[in-house]
């Protein structure tokens, strides 16, 4: 019996053509016409006037901070439960990461932690969407807006998440997404970052790619870097975008399909919560074991391999990890998350059968 994996990229013909084309027209290196109308079409899921895209989601997320003057001695506010790219970020600009626990129903970043946590060195909160679940915007941006905070979104997980009818992304000064191989639109690596800002759009621009002035050519009015996409990467990006719709949809149908089959195991795990007029993009079906349970986490991950359905961890809190260890860090509910989380298979390509099947597999793991 075939493994069903955890995430497969959905990639057509249409890709393969657009990719040609941008060969064929040699046009295979930062400039040409496929970045351009990417670059279109992430603001325009975004709701952001621009986009910037990049070589991969962290340097999107390091541009962003960079581009908001995030400096030394600085601390940023983020959750501790998040891909450890985010709190690097903080690092690479010499700023220090201050972690805060998550709400245990979202994965994401509970509001109520953040006041506590600002001194007068906070320059902003990071907000990261995890999982394709939009955290709670509003409580944070008022939070920021009254302390004078920027909020960048870490949306590298949420294309296509809404907060109450808003894209994620768009919310804050920056919006920051990944398009690797995994994600619902891939690039293979790629990212953006989004912003409503005209100065701060061009000021990232600059950034992206050296410091070069656009007006005066190898004129570096700035220390910069060289976080340029490719028009190859873009041409498939251009692809992958053109069916975000149809790939958001069916997600939705996939977790449905979860949320229906494994319905009678709500006594021993908890599934997806979505919160009220949010659109959850569910790159993760993401699933919870209670602790009532007679098998742990780890032992029900090795059970599903055994039978052919790959899974993931949630990730541990960056708090508890070497380059960030700090006991003090009081986030009991990431490391229940961290340590009770599973992410099912969840991409395009699953069939109604194979969720079924890793239902079925999930429940013999689970009372085995």
């Amino acid at each position: 019996m075939d493994r069903i994996a955890v995430a497969v990229p959905r990639l057509s013909d249409r890709e393969k053509a657009y990719v040609n084309e941008a060969l064929d027209s040699t046009w295979i290196s930062s400039r040409g016409p496929f970045i351009e109308r990417f670059e279109a079409q992430v603001a325009e899921m975004a709701g952001t006037k621009h986009a910037i895209a990049c070589n991969n989601g962290t340097t999107s997320l390091h541009l962003a901070m960079v581009g908001l003057d995030l400096q030394v001695g600085d601390e940023v506010i983020m959750p501790s439960l998040t891909y450890i790219a985010t709190a690097n970020c903080v690092r690479y600009c010499n700023a220090t990461p201050v972690f805060v626990d998550n709400d245990p129903r979202t994965f994401n970043i509970d509001p109520a932690r953040i006041e506590e946590a600002i001194t007068p060195r906070t320059k902003g909160i990071v907000v990261v969407h995890l999982y394709g679940q939009s955290a709670d915007m509003g409580p944070i941006m008022e939070i920021a807006d009254r302390h004078g905070l920027w909020v960048i979104e870490d949306a590298a997980e949420a294309h296509g998440a809404q907060y109450r009818g808003r894209p994620v992304g768009g919310i804050g000064q920056c919006g920051s997404f990944s398009f690797f191989g995994n994600k619902i639109i891939t690039t293979g690596e790629g990212g953006a970052v989004t912003t409503n800002d005209d100065a701060l759009a061009a000021r990232m621009r600059l950034l992206r790619s050296q410091g070069m002035s656009a007006e005066r050519r190898y004129w570096h009015p700035m220390v910069g870097f060289n976080y340029r996409m490719t028009n190859l990467t873009a041409a498939i990006g251009v692809a992958q975008m053109e069916r975000i719709a149809d790939a958001l949809k069916r997600r939705a149908e996939i977790a449905a399909t979860y949320d229906d089959a494994l319905s009678g195991l709500t006594d021993l795990i908890d599934l997806p919560f979505t919160a009220d007029d949010c659109v959850h993009s569910f790159w993760m079906y993401t699933i919870q074991l209670k602790p009532n349970g007679k098998v742990s986490r780890d032992e029900v991950m090795v059970r599903l391999d055994a039978d052919g359905v790959e899974t993931r961890p949630v990730f541990y809190p960056v708090n508890d990890m070497p380059p960030y260890y700090d006991a003090a860090v009081d986030a009991p509910n990431a490391r229940h998350c961290a340590a009770q989380g599973i992410n099912l298979p969840t991409h395009e390509l699953l069939s109604s059968d194979d969720i079924l099947r890793v239902a079925e597999t999930l429940k013999r793991a689970l009372i085995a």
